[in-house]
């Protein structure tokens, strides 16, 4: 079953995407950086499977290694630091963000997500390089087929295609107005960071509403926030602010809309069911 857990496609592409930034776009990030954030999440997240258990009725351990592994792999491509505690710091607070707010046994902050935003807040020695990635086509084509694999898999393409449509004509109606080149709007545009966020942090379907409206209501209200934020305040970031600032509304809308939440082996089990 290892094979059809949509969790194992991702963690060999978002490790393939580390692998390949570090080789080929010269990342500073020290390696033992990298290895302080994977052992960080995996040892917070086992500690946290451990208390859990108690609370079940067989104390059955259950260790949720791949989701911890997804939010390591996503802080290493995002966040940057020089610091070992500050990586551990986001790494720590990101698996955590998962127990600690969750409402109705769901969590509703993408622990990527919360873990940025926490160093970013907390610390004077984070940021997120928009520009790490470049601007090279193949990176570009790489991350839609890729990313496009997994979407399919379980069901959230449309989060990602409607982020980047509404996105996208609010930054080219701006450029428009401003009477800016078709340049400006492709550098906008084409950037790895805001890929990777498009295409697996925005559609964390464990943190998300649950019902397809509810997302589609949601996906929208964060494009024109993301846009909004970068155009009073400026910054490279605002798409992953206005992630963090608008998680609380997947609470309503869960409470607006019921629907069947999701669950990984579920979809695992559909795909086997498929092809067997």
């Amino acid at each position: 079953m290892f094979s059809l857990d949509p969790r194992n496609y991702q963690i060999v592409f978002l490790g393939t995407f580390l692998f390949l930034g570090i080789a080929t776009r010269d990342w500073t990030m020290k390696p033992t950086l990298i290895i302080v954030i994977i052992a960080v999440c995996l040892l917070t997240q086992a500690s946290l499977d451990f208390v859990e258990s108690f609370g079940r009725q067989n104390h059955r351990l259950a260790f949720s290694w791949r989701s911890a592994l997804i939010t390591a792999l996503g802080l290493c491509l995002l966040l940057r630091a020089n610091s070992y505690s500050t990586v551990a710091l986001a790494s720590s607070l990101a698996i955590g963000s998962k127990l600690i707010f969750q409402v109705n046994n769901k969590h509703f902050f993408n622990p990527a997500n919360f873990g940025i935003i926490a160093a970013l807040t907390l610390t004077q020695d984070a940021w997120i390089s928009p520009g790490q990635w470049g601007t090279d086509w193949w990176y570009l084509l790489l991350f839609l087929g890729t990313g496009g694999m997994i979407l399919q898999r379980v069901r959230r393409w449309e989060i990602s295609a409607i982020f980047l449509l509404v996105y996208t004509e609010l930054e080219a109606l701006q450029n428009y107005w401003l009477g800016w080149n078709f340049d400006v709007l492709q550098h906008q545009l084409i950037n790895g960071s805001l890929l990777l966020f498009t295409l697996f942090m925005l559609t964390d379907p464990r943190s998300i509403p649950n019902a397809k409206i509810s997302r589609l209501i949601w996906v929208v209200a964060i494009a024109f926030f993301a846009f909004a934020i970068e155009n009073i305040f400026y910054t490279s970031t605002a798409v992953f602010w206005a992630l963090f600032l608008l998680s609380p509304l997947t609470i309503f809308l869960d409470n607006w809309r019921n629907a069947t939440r999701f669950n990984w082996l579920d979809k695992s089990l559909k795909v086997f069911n498929k092809y067997n």
